[in-house]
């Protein structure tokens, strides 16, 4: 890659030589790895302070991670103060607190963007990093519709950047290694697979026309989206359940990363049809405006099947777990969530278990913990030419695409086929929802 660093790596090399001639060679090992481990440093920006931030904190303060934080962004005043108190405890500078992510990705210096926004701002803030030249990290769910998910893949190819979703378990050494013996036969051919989330969340308020809270730039925060008054507990977390203008409903908030792994376990693209029966079931009165229950079921090329069991508001555990994956093969199946996996023989019998210790979140808001760390650190490494990237952006928009076809199926009220190599879907009323609106000036 001809960028800033590779330039930063020959001008330092050639100036080392020029200065210190024949005494390089008598430099201790410290000093001259300082000056080389300086050429591989990456400049990170992260956009979004609330509550997955925290989960970015270890990665970027690890010594081994060699990288340099220049921004926190966000367009809530409270959230850059308090993310600048609360990255401290991982480094010892104060990164540039900004409110407006184009002045961040105006800055030629910012090698990464990491995009933890609103699910509305995930897709054109990484497509508008991209096209800044910018590497990016971007959070679950990569976008907020099918035609937002082609243009970022399409970007990533077209400026050859590297583009990683936060789908984290892909870098779960332990489902890493689980995922390679089904491949290899463990439980003889996978042809099925369920994945689950299960939460007890409560009562949303219903909206109220309201004062903009004190420090939020509202039409920031509102970006690509058509333009309304701010209503009462929006911007703190309730945008996830209020309509579809900005969130994805339960599984783009949590299924994304379960129906990952199932995709992962079948070694499916694309579905051929996609069923739905879901519904709003708790709290009838209350202001949550998308199903809080969904069972999706989705069919594809040899006879495999993916199902999808979210309750976001009953929280009585089926499966034995808050979230997880169960995978039926010829000879067997296997259990695995973020943290273990069981590996059972055609009768039920246990063949293999294995439990992690780590120490990532399940259903509790925030998250973060050591898949995070590890599946970061994967994109600082890929971007070196060090590793592969294990979840990027083309691979991981087709599962993006399953959260996207369960929530159309959901709003026309009926299942559909889709084209197996393309993802478009052959249903009309089902098509009209391939995109949405856009505010004038923000279109993708």
């Amino acid at each position: 890659m001809t960028t800033r660093r590779n330039f930063i790596k020959k001008t330092t090399m050639a100036g080392t030589a020029i200065t210190l001639g024949g005494s390089a060679m008598a430099m201790s090992a410290k000093s001259y790895n300082n000056i080389i481990g300086s050429n591989e440093r990456l400049n990170v920006a992260i956009v979004g302070l609330g509550r997955r931030v925290k989960a970015f904190y270890p990665p970027i303060g690890a010594k081994e991670s060699n990288v340099k934080l220049l921004y926190l962004c966000d367009v809530m005043e409270s959230q850059r103060l308090k993310a600048s108190k609360a990255i401290r405890e991982h480094i010892n500078y104060d990164p540039k607190l900004e409110n407006d992510i184009r002045k961040v990705l105006d800055d030629k210096n910012v090698d990464i963007l990491i995009n933890a926004t609103p699910d509305h701002w995930h897709a054109p803030g990484s497509i508008m990093a991209i096209k800044a030249g910018k590497h990016v990290y971007v959070e679950k769910p990569c976008s907020h519709n099918m035609h937002e998910n082609e243009q970022l893949v399409s970007a990533a190819g077209h400026y050859n950047k590297i583009v990683q979703m936060g789908n984290q378990q892909r870098s779960s050494k332990h489902t890493i290694e689980i995922m390679n013996e089904i491949h290899n036969g463990a439980i003889g051919k996978p042809y099925s697979a369920l994945a689950f989330y299960t939460n007890g969340r409560g009562e949303v308020p219903l909206q109220q026309k309201a004062a903009v809270p004190q420090g939020l730039d509202w039409e920031l925060w509102q970006g690509p989206v058509p333009r309304r008054d701010y209503t009462s507990e929006t911007w703190n977390y309730n945008w996830h359940w209020y309509g579809w203008d900005y969130g994805t409903a339960e599984a783009g908030n949590n299924g994304t990363h379960e129906m990952d792994v199932a995709r992962w376990a079948l070694q499916v693209d694309f579905p051929k049809h996609v069923d739905v029966e879901a519904e709003k079931r708790q709290f009838p009165g209350d202001g949550w405006e998308m199903y809080d229950d969904m069972l999706a079921t989705f069919k594809f090329k040899d006879n495999k099947v993916i199902k999808w069991d979210g309750k976001s508001r009953n929280g009585y555990e089926t499966y034995g777990a808050g979230r997880g994956t169960i995978i039926y093969g010829t000879d067997g199946s296997v259990w695995v969530d973020r943290n273990k996996y069981i590996h059972y023989d055609r009768k039920g019998k246990v063949v293999k278990k294995y439990d992690s210790g780590n120490n990532e979140a399940g259903t509790a808001l925030g998250g973060g913990g050591g898949m995070s760390t590890t599946h970061v650190q994967n994109l600082f490494e890929s971007i070196r030419g060090k590793a592969q990237l294990n979840a990027p952006i083309d691979d991981a928009s087709k599962s993006m695409a399953m959260v996207h076809y369960a929530n159309i199926a959901f709003r026309i009220n009926k299942g559909f086929d889709v084209d197996e190599t393309s993802g478009k879907i052959f249903d009309r009323e089902a098509m009209k929802l391939w995109s949405r609106a856009y505010e004038p000036g923000w279109e993708i």
